[in-house]
Protein backbone atom coordinates (compact mmCIF):
# COMPACT_ATOMS: atom_id res chain seq x y z
CA UNK A 1 0.00 0.00 0.00
CA UNK A 2 2.90 2.31 -0.46
CA UNK A 3 1.29 4.00 -3.36
CA UNK A 4 -1.72 5.56 -0.86
CA UNK A 5 -1.22 8.96 -0.58
CA UNK A 6 -2.96 10.51 2.36
CA UNK A 7 -3.27 14.45 2.50
CA UNK A 8 -5.77 17.23 2.35
CA UNK A 9 -9.35 16.78 0.82
CA UNK A 10 -11.51 19.11 -0.62
CA UNK A 11 -14.65 16.48 0.87
CA UNK A 12 -17.40 19.12 -1.05
CA UNK A 13 -16.28 18.48 -4.06
CA UNK A 14 -15.34 14.52 -4.18
CA UNK A 15 -18.78 13.95 -1.49
CA UNK A 16 -19.84 11.30 -4.01
CA UNK A 17 -16.41 9.91 -4.14
CA UNK A 18 -16.39 9.92 -0.26
CA UNK A 19 -19.72 8.80 0.15
CA UNK A 20 -19.25 5.52 -2.14
CA UNK A 21 -16.58 4.96 0.14
CA UNK A 22 -18.59 4.82 3.29
CA UNK A 23 -21.39 2.73 1.29
CA UNK A 24 -18.89 -0.08 1.09
CA UNK A 25 -17.26 0.25 4.41
CA UNK A 26 -20.24 0.51 6.07
CA UNK A 27 -22.81 -1.04 4.47
CA UNK A 28 -25.08 2.19 3.22
CA UNK A 29 -28.38 2.09 1.22
CA UNK A 30 -29.26 4.77 -1.55
CA UNK A 31 -31.36 6.61 1.05
CA UNK A 32 -28.66 6.69 3.16
CA UNK A 33 -26.59 8.22 1.16
CA UNK A 34 -28.93 10.69 -0.30
CA UNK A 35 -29.07 12.01 3.28
CA UNK A 36 -25.88 11.65 4.37
CA UNK A 37 -24.58 13.74 0.97
CA UNK A 38 -26.85 16.19 2.68
CA UNK A 39 -25.48 16.31 6.59
CA UNK A 40 -21.63 16.42 5.31
CA UNK A 41 -22.18 19.48 3.16
CA UNK A 42 -23.81 21.12 5.88
CA UNK A 43 -20.99 20.11 8.42
CA UNK A 44 -18.21 21.15 6.12
CA UNK A 45 -19.79 25.09 6.47
CA UNK A 46 -18.88 24.75 10.47
CA UNK A 47 -15.86 26.26 11.47
CA UNK A 48 -12.56 24.74 11.84
CA UNK A 49 -14.02 21.49 9.76
CA UNK A 50 -11.70 19.73 7.59
CA UNK A 51 -10.86 16.43 6.14
CA UNK A 52 -8.18 14.20 4.65
CA UNK A 53 -8.07 11.39 1.99
CA UNK A 54 -6.29 8.24 1.02
CA UNK A 55 -5.86 7.89 -2.33
CA UNK A 56 -4.16 6.20 -4.68
CA UNK A 57 -1.71 7.48 -7.72
CA UNK A 58 -4.60 7.67 -9.83
CA UNK A 59 -6.49 10.22 -7.79
CA UNK A 60 -9.02 7.10 -6.55
CA UNK A 61 -10.18 7.80 -2.99
CA UNK A 62 -10.21 4.47 -0.89
CA UNK A 63 -10.43 6.28 2.61
CA UNK A 64 -11.42 9.48 4.12
CA UNK A 65 -11.76 11.00 7.76
CA UNK A 66 -13.07 14.01 8.54
CA UNK A 67 -14.17 16.13 11.81
CA UNK A 68 -14.67 19.47 13.69
CA UNK A 69 -14.21 21.04 16.47
CA UNK A 70 -17.23 20.16 18.73
CA UNK A 71 -20.05 22.90 19.34
CA UNK A 72 -22.50 21.23 22.63
CA UNK A 73 -25.74 22.93 19.70
CA UNK A 74 -24.79 20.09 16.84
CA UNK A 75 -27.31 17.19 16.58
CA UNK A 76 -24.17 14.57 17.88
CA UNK A 77 -23.16 16.58 20.49
CA UNK A 78 -27.28 16.67 22.01
CA UNK A 79 -27.63 13.30 21.38
CA UNK A 80 -24.62 11.76 23.31
CA UNK A 81 -24.62 14.32 26.18
CA UNK A 82 -26.92 12.50 28.42
CA UNK A 83 -25.43 9.75 28.06
CA UNK A 84 -21.86 11.25 28.69
CA UNK A 85 -24.05 13.10 31.57
CA UNK A 86 -25.03 9.90 32.89
CA UNK A 87 -21.21 8.18 32.95
CA UNK A 88 -20.16 12.01 34.74
CA UNK A 89 -18.17 12.24 31.59
CA UNK A 90 -20.09 15.21 29.85
CA UNK A 91 -17.16 17.62 29.71
CA UNK A 92 -15.57 15.70 27.16
CA UNK A 93 -18.10 17.25 24.87
CA UNK A 94 -16.14 21.00 25.45
CA UNK A 95 -12.84 21.67 23.60
CA UNK A 96 -12.53 18.56 21.36
CA UNK A 97 -11.91 17.65 18.09
CA UNK A 98 -14.92 15.32 17.03
CA UNK A 99 -13.90 12.68 14.24
CA UNK A 100 -17.34 12.81 12.47
CA UNK A 101 -16.75 9.71 9.86
CA UNK A 102 -13.91 7.54 9.24
CA UNK A 103 -14.11 4.84 6.41
CA UNK A 104 -11.63 2.62 4.01
CA UNK A 105 -12.71 0.65 1.38
CA UNK A 106 -12.37 -3.12 2.88
CA UNK A 107 -9.89 -3.76 0.07
CA UNK A 108 -7.39 -1.23 1.96
CA UNK A 109 -8.48 -1.97 5.63
CA UNK A 110 -5.48 -3.43 7.20
CA UNK A 111 -2.52 -1.29 6.06
CA UNK A 112 -2.29 1.07 8.26
CA UNK A 113 -4.77 3.69 6.20
CA UNK A 114 -7.30 4.02 9.14
CA UNK A 115 -4.46 4.98 11.49
CA UNK A 116 -2.76 7.61 9.51
CA UNK A 117 -6.07 9.22 8.92
CA UNK A 118 -7.23 9.91 12.27
CA UNK A 119 -3.78 10.38 13.81
CA UNK A 120 -3.05 12.92 10.98
CA UNK A 121 -5.97 15.13 11.24
CA UNK A 122 -6.28 14.95 15.08
CA UNK A 123 -2.29 16.09 14.78
CA UNK A 124 -3.87 19.41 13.83
CA UNK A 125 -6.85 19.83 16.03
CA UNK A 126 -6.44 22.76 18.45
CA UNK A 127 -8.16 20.98 20.72
CA UNK A 128 -6.41 18.71 23.80
CA UNK A 129 -8.71 15.54 23.12
CA UNK A 130 -10.67 13.88 20.38
CA UNK A 131 -14.20 12.26 20.64
CA UNK A 132 -15.74 10.05 18.34
CA UNK A 133 -19.13 7.29 18.10
CA UNK A 134 -18.62 3.85 16.76
CA UNK A 135 -20.88 0.79 16.48
CA UNK A 136 -20.93 -0.63 20.13
CA UNK A 137 -19.14 -4.07 19.10
CA UNK A 138 -15.47 -5.27 19.32
CA UNK A 139 -14.77 -4.69 15.91
CA UNK A 140 -11.42 -4.01 13.85
CA UNK A 141 -12.42 -0.07 14.52
CA UNK A 142 -13.18 -0.24 17.92
CA UNK A 143 -9.69 -2.19 18.71
CA UNK A 144 -7.79 0.55 16.54
CA UNK A 145 -9.12 3.39 18.70
CA UNK A 146 -8.01 1.55 21.90
CA UNK A 147 -4.83 1.28 20.53
CA UNK A 148 -4.65 4.92 19.85
CA UNK A 149 -5.84 5.78 23.38
CA UNK A 150 -9.56 6.07 22.87
CA UNK A 151 -11.52 4.75 25.55
CA UNK A 152 -15.19 4.43 26.19
CA UNK A 153 -17.57 7.11 27.62
CA UNK A 154 -20.50 6.08 27.25
CA UNK A 155 -22.23 3.02 26.07
CA UNK A 156 -24.47 1.73 24.42
CA UNK A 157 -25.75 4.94 22.88
CA UNK A 158 -28.97 4.94 20.79
CA UNK A 159 -29.05 7.56 17.77
CA UNK A 160 -32.73 8.27 16.43
CA UNK A 161 -33.27 5.61 13.32
CA UNK A 162 -30.06 3.74 14.10
CA UNK A 163 -30.37 0.00 14.14
CA UNK A 164 -27.72 -0.90 16.45
CA UNK A 165 -26.04 0.49 19.79
CA UNK A 166 -22.95 3.23 19.85
CA UNK A 167 -20.43 3.60 22.02
CA UNK A 168 -18.81 7.13 22.53
CA UNK A 169 -15.13 7.22 23.25
CA UNK A 170 -12.35 9.75 23.79
CA UNK A 171 -8.97 9.82 23.77
CA UNK A 172 -6.39 13.20 25.12
CA UNK A 173 -4.27 14.28 22.11
CA UNK A 174 -2.07 13.59 21.06
CA UNK A 175 -2.92 10.57 20.51
CA UNK A 176 -0.09 8.01 20.92
CA UNK A 177 2.01 6.21 18.09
Amino acid sequence: MDDIVVGPLDLAARVDDALAVQALAFGLTDDEIGVRRQIVLRHLRSPGARALGATTEDGRLVGFVYGMPNDRHHWWATIVEPYLRAEGNDAWLDDAFVITELHVLPAYQKHRIGRTLITTITDGADEPRSILSAIDTESPARALYRKLGYRDLARPVHFPSAPSAYAVMGALLPLPR
